[in-house]
């Protein structure tokens, strides 16, 4: 019998079949080795930058692509968004191509985003596409933004094809009633993002919300910004929509303050970061008639705070203002769980060509060591369903 509601392994691994969970276990397994992943990772990455791509995606497709992502195309992820919606899971779409700062790649993502949103707009599975503005925008000039300094007029005419992309995209989801989320992403580019998505929700969370800004609960600053940020959309008289996540660069972040010489933004403890998610989450529940919160975690003790404080305050499972979304391949214990107790749950499904996606699986499988017991906790849930199928 289970422990915990999270413990049920039958109806958490039910959509995966004998192979796919063998297969998820023996990747786990290696992914629980952190020398493995740092030295794998570091040679992939080498042999990406020396145009060695080929290698690397013929070791990935088959191991860590088939877990983590969809599929090449939209078409490839359709059979598995469906076994998603037999068991109540959504999907949330994401193109999964990163570091591009061409026109004609910036182009070919806002194509693949608006493909997407048409793709949802179909698929009542499907409520919810992700985008990264930086597959949108040149990394420099939101650094400038950032810095407060003044654009070159080639930046400025870079910029400004830019916001035609993000503000179409917007537009273009609220015509079709499809969530957009924007991602998060380092702290030296973050305000002119927060800035952007802010004025998109003001155009378009007027009724529900469809822009989601992304608020990573790992930087000493955002669970007040999270406060200050819903209070002047409050104001403003729009729906202030959020992602919550706990953060995905530390060691970047560490990096970079320590030889430009400024105070680390990252908190200095886990337990810190655990402390202020927390505080974001019960804020978000207290405020559920003017926030929408993604409840974007793998962490259980957030899943049964949020769980336990939606039933002290009977807010119905289903609300429209609140969601729990995992990634694609990750505690499947929790996004089958909830969905079965009637809460509303998704999978965050990046996809696209193997060796565009690579930056994001290297990213996934570092991140994924970073994480003290995850890769162990994934290991025994699905250690124990194979033992409970005696496969």
């Amino acid at each position: 019998m289970p422990n915990t509601i999270f413990d049920n392994t039958e109806y958490a691994f039910a959509y995966r079949s004998d192979f796919e969970l063998k297969r998820a276990y023996y990747i786990f397994k290696l992914i629980n080795n952190n020398w493995l992943v740092k030295t794998g990772t570091s040679l992939a990455a080498k042999m990406m930058d020396m145009g060695l791509t080929l290698p690397v995606v013929i070791g990935m497709r088959p191991t860590i692509y088939s877990v983590f992502c969809g599929g090449d195309e939209l078409d490839d992820a359709i059979p598995i968004i469906k076994n998603f919606g037999k068991y109540g899971v959504d999907t949330v779409l994401d193109y999964g191509v990163e570091a591009k700062e061409t026109d004609e790649d910036f182009d070919k993502t806002a194509l693949e985003i608006k493909n997407a949103i048409n793709f949802a707009a179909k698929n009542k599975h499907v409520p919810i596409v992700c985008s990264k503005f930086t597959g949108l925008l040149k990394f420099a000039i939101l650094e400038k933004l950032h810095a407060q300094q003044t654009l070159s007029p080639t930046e400025e005419k870079d910029y400004q094809k830019a916001l035609k992309r993000i503000y179409g995209l917007a537009a273009h989801a609220a015509e079709k009633g499809v969530s957009l989320f924007v991602d998060a992403e380092e702290s030296w580019i973050q305000q002119p993002l927060d800035d952007l998505t802010f004025d998109l929700m003001k155009q378009y969370n007027t009724d529900k919300p469809i822009i989601y800004n992304t608020v990573q609960l790992y930087r000493k600053d955002r669970w007040t910004f999270l406060q200050s940020a819903h209070q002047q959309a409050k104001q403003a008289g729009f729906i202030y929509a959020v992602k919550i996540v706990r953060g995905a660069y530390m060691e970047k972040e560490a990096k970079r303050a320590e030889k430009m010489g400024y105070e680390n933004p990252i908190q200095t403890s886990k337990a810190n970061t655990d402390t202020d998610y927390n505080k974001a989450l019960e804020y978000a529940i207290e405020n559920l008639d003017t926030l929408a919160v993604c409840v974007a975690t793998h962490n259980e003790e957030s899943c049964r705070l949020a769980v336990e404080k939606m039933e002290q305050k009977k807010i119905a499972k289903d609300h429209p203002h609140i969601h729990f979304s995992q990634l694609m391949g990750m505690s499947d214990h929790l996004s089958f769980n909830l969905a079965k107790m009637g809460f509303k749950a998704s999978k965050y499904m990046p996809y696209g060509p193997v060796k565009d996606v690579i930056p994001y699986l290297i990213r996934r499988a570092q991140e994924n060591t970073s994480v003290s017991g995850q890769m162990g906790r994934e290991l025994q849930l699905i250690h124990n369903e194979i033992k409970r199928r005696k496969i």
